[in-house]
């Protein structure tokens, strides 16, 4: 799919009640129900229209119940209506299932995430040889094995898909040094998703559906949509001079990214999950609660990712509030289908919406990102961001280049090229206005749409030893510095997980 700015924003107790919002409209919301989920669903429901999304599933857990809804359709040519059981791509929430399911291992005394990758794959290599000797389990997990991130090779649908996958990894470049910068890494889940089926000896689909679904009873969760013949599946949607369309192709996934992106799940599966990593009780002792709270804890790197991060813990995004509590979240995004998934333990509140439109990450920014479901259902915001000018403006100038490797293996780049204006920045692609940054404190800018109005999305400039700006990471993702007119690269088909 082209490049846009809504694809570069792309870039989370044994027998509880579910309350009446399950199977009634929006428009019979019950007294028993508190206002906030009253509030909620409008804000969906105004949302959906507004932004040309066809369906939706959510699940909260809120005050000690569970609160689920399907809206709309699963597809608009079939008109079938999307329930709690309707299951979507959920895309990068998968990487927090690839964890969970290595941390059984953990557990087992099979992978420690402090050793070494080649120590359960010894043949594993990468562009600098000296990395691929030292980079942990956990480096991979968290997001600072430091090597381009967006490597989407499609391997085949063999069961062999991924360890092709990461044979061909000395072909992705190493961008910063091991364990000491955040930079959003698909690569690297694939990496660790080929651990977790070297050691468990079967294909990592079997292996996360034999050590996490089946056991946490995740009867509409899978990788491959020939298992889940017979259910409500929903189709992605394009949106096409401002309405939405079907494009069933969307849905197509390389095997060798699934580790990374590719289980397919429903809100009512989703909402259990989060409340099994809430560490409730009556649902299966998968974990331990030392192990849970372990990867909740012990973040690497910080940053940005549309918020600001203490670092990544066990492939959570762990997301500090101004009151202090942690938010941990995830969420993730494909063609066509996006989806948010966050919880609160200090609150017990969970939140997971999953979309079927290309437009979905509008709105799951102003539930995700921004923090109104926060302050709804948690009394949190996000921590302090008035915008001030900088010191130095022409420092930032210049054009920021961000790589990828494509379907096909070959490399793609693309550049925002970003002047002064007025005391913000200006960030264009190929002339056309993307955003304008808002400078809130040193280095950490707020992306705004051209008009200034909010897109709901942090960035940050990451400089390097000399002190000088070398990278501006945005959407996670790490675009290298070059001073003005020393490049000018073309966009790329931006695919995020």
């Amino acid at each position: 799919m082209s490049l846009t700015r809504r694809t570069l924003l792309k870039s989370a107790a044994a027998a509880v009640p579910v309350a009446a919002l399950t199977t009634l409209p929006s428009s019979a919301i019950t007294v028993r129900e508190p206002f906030a989920i009253g509030r909620l669903v409008d804000k969906i429901e105004a949302g959906m229209a507004k932004y040309a999304i066809p369906g939706a599933g959510l699940g909260v857990w809120y005050r000690g119940r569970e609160y689920m809804r399907g809206f709309g359709v699963t597809n608009l040519d079939t008109k079938e209506p999307v329930s709690p059981d309707t299951a979507f791509r959920i895309g990068s929430t998968s990487k927090t299932f690839t964890a969970t399911a290595i941390m059984r291992l953990v557990e087992q005394g099979r992978i420690s995430l402090e050793r070494p990758v080649r120590a359960y794959l010894p043949d594993f290599a990468a562009a600098d040889p000296a990395v691929a000797r030292r980079v942990t389990v956990r480096q991979l997990l968290n997001h600072s094995a430091g090597w381009q991130g967006d490597y989407f090779e499609d391997t085949g649908d063999g069961d062999d898909a991924l360890a092709k996958y990461v044979a061909d990894l000395t072909k992705v470049p190493q961008l910063t040094p091991l364990g000491k910068v955040f930079s959003y890494n698909n690569a690297a889940l694939g990496v660790a998703g080929r651990v977790l089926e070297a050691v468990y000896g079967k294909p990592y689909e079997t292996a996360v559906r034999e050590l996490l679904l089946d056991p946490l009873e995740l009867e509409h969760s899978r990788f491959f949509r020939s298992e889940l013949d017979g259910l409500s599946v929903a189709t992605a949607h394009n949106v096409v001079n401002g309405k939405a369309v079907a494009e069933p192709l969307f849905d197509a996934m390389p095997r060798s990214l699934h580790a990374a992106g590719g289980l397919i799940s429903s809100a009512r599966d989703q909402l259990r999950y989060a409340r099994f990593h809430l560490g409730h009780r009556g649902l299966p002792p998968v974990l331990s609660d030392r192990t849970r709270l372990a990867m909740q804890s012990h973040p690497g790197p910080g940053g940005t990712l549309f918020v600001e991060l203490n670092g990544v813990g066990v492939s959570w995004m762990l997301r500090p509030t101004a009151q202090g509590p942690t938010v941990v979240q995830h969420g993730g995004d494909w063609n066509g289908q996006h989806s948010g998934f966050l919880f609160v333990p200090q609150r017990d509140f969970a939140i997971t919406l999953l979309t079927n439109s290309e437009s979905g990450p509008t709105l799951l920014a102003e539930l995700f990102a921004d923090d109104w479901a926060l302050q709804e259902f948690a009394g949190l915001n996000n921590l302090p961001a008035v915008p001030r000018p900088p010191h130095r403006l022409s420092e930032y100038v210049g054009t920021y280049v961000a790589q990828q490797i494509g379907f096909d293996g070959k490399s793609e780049e693309i550049g925002l090229d970003v002047t002064a204006d007025n005391g913000e920045l200006a960030a264009s692609v190929g002339g056309q206005p993307m955003f304008r940054f808002a400078f809130y404190r040193k280095d950490f800018v707020l992306a705004l749409n051209p008009d200034g109005t909010s897109t709901h999305t942090r960035a940050d400039f990451v400089r390097g030893k000399s002190g000088q700006v070398e990278w501006l990471r945005f959407s996670g993702r790490l675009f290298r510095f070059h001073p003005t007119g020393t490049r000018r690269p073309k966009a790329f088909s931006h695919r995020v997980l």
